[in-house]
C-alpha cells in the first residue's frame, strides 16, 4: 500500500515541473548565517516525502486556471510550516525514527530541533509577507495558530482512554488537516476566486487532510516499521488514543477492550502484539477505513462541480484513492 502522504502518479507528474520551482525556493530560503540552522533544516527537508501540501496548492491553482507568480513562494511557506511542526512533534513525542531514518532530534539533539523549527516558522512568516496580501497572511497565521492549539489539545489527551471519535477528529483536523485546508484555500485566494469557490477549496483540503490522517493511523496497525518509516506502536507508547484504538475499545470483548484501555492509560507496550491482534481482529480497522472514506467522499463532493481539466482530475483521484482503501 502506498504511503498516505504520497500523491498519485498523475498528480505527481502534473506537479513535477512546478515542484522543481518550489524546491529551488526552499533551498534559497533555507540560507542562514548560522551553519547549524541550514544543516538541521536541510536534513529534515531532504527527508520530506512527496511535498503533498505544496502539491495541493499547485494542483488547486491549476484546477482554477491560475498561474499566480506567488504560488511557488507560498507552496514553500506551507512546506516550511509543515516541517517546523515535524521538528517540534518529534521532540515532544521523543521519536527516534521518521520515514525510515533517524529524526533530527536524534541526530542533532532536542535544543537544535526546537530552535530550527522556530527558524522555519519565522522564515515562513517573512516569506508570506512578500505575497503582499493581508488575506494570505490571515489564512497562514490562523492555520499556524490552530495547528499549535491542536498540538496542545493532543498533549492534553495523552493517556486518556475515554477520548471519543469526535474528540479524535477535533485533534487531527486542527493538527494535520488545517494545513491541507490552508494550502487549497491559498490557491483560491491567489486565483481571485469567489467566496463559494474558496469555501469549496477549503472543504476539499480539510476533508482530504482528515482522511489522510485517519488512513495513516490505520497503517500503524497494518504495516511494519520498515514500510511505515516509524516505530509500530509509537502512538500507543505515547498514550495517544487514535481511532483504531478508540473503536477497538468499543468493538472488542470487554476483556480485550480492558487490555487496550490499560495500555493507553499507562503507555505500557508489553501487550503490543496482543493489542495489534485485537485491533486487527475486532473490525476496528474496517470501521476506521470507513470513517476515512466518508471524509474522502466529502472532498470529492466539494470540487465535483469544478471545471474538468487534468488538475481537477488529479485532485479527484487523490481523494478517490482513499475511498478505495476502505476495502
Amino acid at each position: 500500500m502506498d504511503s498516505p502522504s504520497k500523491p498519485s502518479s498523475q498528480a505527481a507528474a502534473l506537479a513535477a515541473q512546478e515542484l522543481r520551482e518550489v524546491d529551488a525556493t526552499i533551498v534559497q530560503r533555507l540560507s542562514s548565517d548560522v551553519p547549524l540552522v541550514g544543516e538541521v533544516a536541510r536534513y529534515i527537508i531532504a527527508a520530506g516525502g512527496k511535498r503533498l501540501r505544496p502539491v495541493l496548492l499547485l494542483l488547486m491553482s491549476g484546477a482554477l486556471g491560475s498561474q499566480h507568480p506567488q504560488r511557488f513562494n507560498l507552496a514553500a511557506v506551507v512546506e516550511f510550516i509543515h516541517t517546523a511542526t515535524l521538528l517540534h512533534d518529534d521532540v515532544v513525542d521523543e521519536s527516534t525514527l521518521r520515514r525510515g531514518r533517524s529524526t533530527a532530534n536524534e541526530v542533532f539533539g532536542n535544543p537544535a530541533s526546537v530552535l530550527v523549527g522556530d527558524f522555519l516558522y519565522s522564515r515562513a512568516f517573512q516569506m508570506m509577507v512578500e505575497a503582499g496580501s493581508m488575506r494570505v497572511m490571515q489564512i497562514l497565521a490562523d492555520a499556524t495558530n490552530v495547528i499549535a492549539e491542536g498540538e496542545v489539545l493532543q498533549l492534553m489527551n495523552m493517556h486518556d482512554a475515554s477520548l471519543d471519535e469526535a474528540g479524535y477528529l477535533r485533534v487531527i483536523r486542527s493538527k494535520t488537516a488545517k494545513l491541507f485546508e490552508a494550502s487549497c484555500l491559498l490557491a483560491a485566494v491567489l486565483a481571485g476566486a469567489p467566496p463559494e469557490v474558496e469555501a469549496a477549496c477549503a472543504e476539499y483540503g480539510l476533508s482530504l487532510g482528515t482522511a489522510f490522517q485517519v488512513i495513516d493511523d490505520v497503517l500503524d496497525y497494518e504495516g511494519d516499521a520498515a514500510e511505515m518509516g516509524k516505530n509500530l506502536g509509537d502512538d500507543l507508547r505515547e498514550g495517544k488514543a487514535t481511532l483504531p484504538l478508540i473503536l477497538a475499545m468499543q468493538l472488542a470483548p470487554a476483556d480485550q477492550a480492558a487490555i487496550v484501555r490499560s495500555a493507553i492509560e499507562t503507555g505500557n507496550t508489553a501487550d503490543l502484539d496482543a493489542i495489534v491482534a485485537i485491533v486487527r481482529g475486532c473490525g476496528a480497522l474496517e470501521r476506521t477505513k470507513a470513517a476515512a472514506a466518508v471524509q474522502a467522499q466529502q472532498a470529492i463532493d466539494a470540487i465535483r462541480g469544478f471545471e474538468p481539466n487534468a488538475y481537477t482530475n488529479s485532485l479527484l483521484e487523490l481523494a478517490a484513492q482513499l475511498l478505495l482503501r476502505r476495502a
